[in-house]
């Protein structure tokens, strides 16, 4: 194998790694416009905020647990989605393009 097969061989070994890496990548959901959303230590308005996520923001959707019904944007929900350890967010201001569940339940 020359030195040029070898470089192409790792380049597109590379490519495909790359590839791979985007496919496993979450999903990532628009929150609602001109919203800027709270985001909670757990599933409803009485866990603390741990941060506000900024307007036109979109968010992965880890997993999803019931918990306070909440009225938002996109109906009324008690689906909370997790966007990152510990965080919460209401599904009814997450456009994920259902009213149930989109992503496997939180334990």
């Amino acid at each position: 194998m020359s030195v040029e097969d070898f470089e192409a061989a790792a380049a597109a070994g590379a490519g495909a790694a790359g590839m791979a890496a985007e496919t496993l990548a979450a999903k990532r959901y628009p929150v609602a416009p001109g919203v800027r959303l709270n985001v909670r230590s757990g599933p409803g308005t009485n866990y603390r905020i741990v941060r506000v996520l900024p307007y036109g923001a979109r968010v992965p959707i880890n997993c999803q647990k019931p918990g306070e019904w909440v009225r938002g944007p996109y109906g009324t929900s008690n689906i909370w989605d997790n966007i990152g350890n510990g965080e919460f967010v209401s599904d009814a201001y997450v456009y994920t393009g259902s009213d149930g569940y989109v992503a496997v339940r939180c334990n």
